[in-house]
């Protein structure tokens, strides 16, 4: 598990990398954000204040609402930000729901 050590960094060709392999690239930065700073395609966007309800959301639900499968909690997934400190709390909350 890329986090059993805590939480790793990424490089931008790493990141690129495991996108090929079918990793959820969530961005939880507020949408003001991917407006002024653009999109990072093939991610989703779901801002940190609304992370912790996404990831308990009926499947059926969270497809409607971010037009993406949602991840399992074993799938891989890969949380992105500005700065890096949204993306660990994003981790964090993940991992408090069972994701692995």
């Amino acid at each position: 598990s890329l986090c059993a050590a805590g939480p790793p960094n990424l490089s931008y060709q790493e990141l690129k990398d495991l996108k090929k392999a079918n990793v959820l690239h969530i961005d939880v930065r507020e949408r003001w954000e991917i407006d002024r700073f653009g999109k990072i395609p093939e991610s989703i966007n779901i801002p940190l204040g609304e992370l912790m309800e996404a990831l308990q959301m009926d499947p059926t639900e969270f497809k409607e609402q971010y037009n993406q499968k949602m991840p399992s909690k074993s799938d891989p997934v890969v949380f992105s930000c500005l700065a890096g400190t949204r993306s660990k709390q994003a981790l964090g909350f993940a991992m408090s729901l069972g994701f692995s």
